[in-house]
Parts: C-alpha cells; structure tokens; sequence
C-alpha cells in the first residue's frame, strides 16, 4: 500500500517540477492533449474506479487549489 502511494507522489513531484519549467505554449499542448485523452476515456467508462491512492491525491490537489484561489499560497 505504501510502495504504490509513495510511487505516486514521487511521480506527481516530477512532473509538477517539469510542468515549471515548460513554456506557456508546451503547457497549452499537453492541455490539448489531456482533454483529448479525457474525451476518450469518457466515451470508453461511464463511471471510473477510484481507488484509495487515487482519492487521497485528489484530496490533497483539491485542498491545494482551495488555498491558492483564497491567495493563502
């Protein structure tokens, strides 16, 4: 359980410190690309499988995005 979680949240490091370095139109493409993919998937599963590393990072993201619109961060 911890290996999988730890594996996640190393990833999710790396690609937020790439995400800083990438240019604004890099950062405009790879959205493209993701909303692509999101339509995709969404004409393939009606309701994903969520789980328990899935929700504690989607917890933890939502928290951080409430504190940035609130200029806490």
């Amino acid at each position: 359980m911890l290996l999988p979680l730890a594996y996640l949240m190393v990833t999710t490091t790396f690609s937020l410190l790439r995400l800083l370095l990438a240019s604004d139109r890099a950062k405009d493409i790879e959205i493209l690309v993701l909303r692509h993919q999101l339509t995709v998937l969404q004409r393939q599963v009606n309701k994903p499988a969520f789980t328990r590393e899935d929700r504690f990072l989607l917890a933890g993201l939502l928290h951080v995005c409430r504190w940035t619109r609130c200029g806490l961060v």
